[in-house]
Parts: structure tokens; C-alpha cells; sequence
């Protein structure tokens, strides 16, 4: 028997992230989590000797509004992580998964050949580990029942 083939970072990568400039409002970047249905926008980099950068909603979420800070008046790099963790899509998901917990983070950016080819969270992850790993539902559910 052979052995299943491991899931890599590249299987749940959300590519065409969404790369918004450091000097955006807060205010603007929760228009784009509106409007594009992603939950993280990156950062773009200044200069081609500078990161990229993260901004989730939670990240908002924690310093602009729970401190009661007007989201017109707060620039995204005030909130964004910055550098952002950058992985592999060639990296097994199971150590993606590691690497995230270990630091506490629930997202990291996707890189291949020095190129962004998009993001990836702790839940993509998780999910295309377990679907790689465990029968489909339909088995399951017959296991269930007996």
C-alpha cells in the first residue's frame, strides 16, 4: 500500500491576495474586507528592500476599536504586522500548521521564487490536512451508524 501523498502549503493558499499600500486608513481597508470577502489584506512593500506586511480584522479589531480609536484617523500600518511570516508553498502543511500555532499567528504569506502567490490561515490549513488525512464523509457517516 501506498503512502497518501502529504498535503502542501501550496493545496490551501488563497491566491490574488488582496496588497493594500501602508498609508490607507483603517477605515479603507475595512471597505476592502468588505467588499472582497478576504479576511487578511497584505502590505505592500515600500521598496524592494523592504517586507510585506499583515493586517487581519481581529488585528483591527484589538487596536482600533476595543482602544476606541477612530478607524478614519488610524493608518493601516499602525495595526498591520509587519515583517509577515512568509512560507513556502512547498512546505508540508502539517509544519505550516506547527509553525503558526507555535507563534501564535493565524496567518502567514504564501512565496514561491521570491514571488507573493497569496495567503494562507491556520483554518485552510487545518482543513486540507484533515481532507488529505481522513476518509471522505460519506464513509464516515456509514461508520457512525453501525
Amino acid at each position: 500500500m501506498s503512502q497518501p501523498e502529504e498535503t502542501r502549503v501550496r493545496d490551501a493558499v488563497r491566491q490574488d491576495p488582496h496588497v493594500v499600500n501602508g498609508l490607507a486608513s483603517v477605515a479603507e481597508a475595512m471597505r476592502l474586507f468588505e467588499t472582497s470577502g478576504h479576511d487578511t489584506l497584505v502590505i505592500d512593500k515600500r521598496s524592494p528592500d523592504d517586507e510585506y506586511g499583515v493586517l487581519t480584522i481581529s488585528m483591527i479589531a484589538r487596536q482600533v476599536f476595543a482602544q476606541n480609536r477612530a478607524a478614519r484617523r488610524v493608518s493601516v500600518y499602525e495595526v498591520m504586522e509587519k515583517p509577515a511570516i512568509n512560507l513556502s508553498g512547498n512546505m508540508q502543511a502539517r509544519y505550516a500548521i506547527r509553525l503558526l500555532t507555535r507563534l501564535n499567528l493565524d496567518v502567514a504569506l504564501v512565496v514561491e521564487n521570491d514571488q507573493l502567490i497569496g495567503t494562507v490561515g491556520l483554518r485552510e490549513l487545518t482543513l486540507a490536512e484533515f481532507a488529505s488525512n481522513v476518509p471522505p464523509a460519506e464513509n464516515v457517516q456509514n461508520s457512525e451508524k453501525e
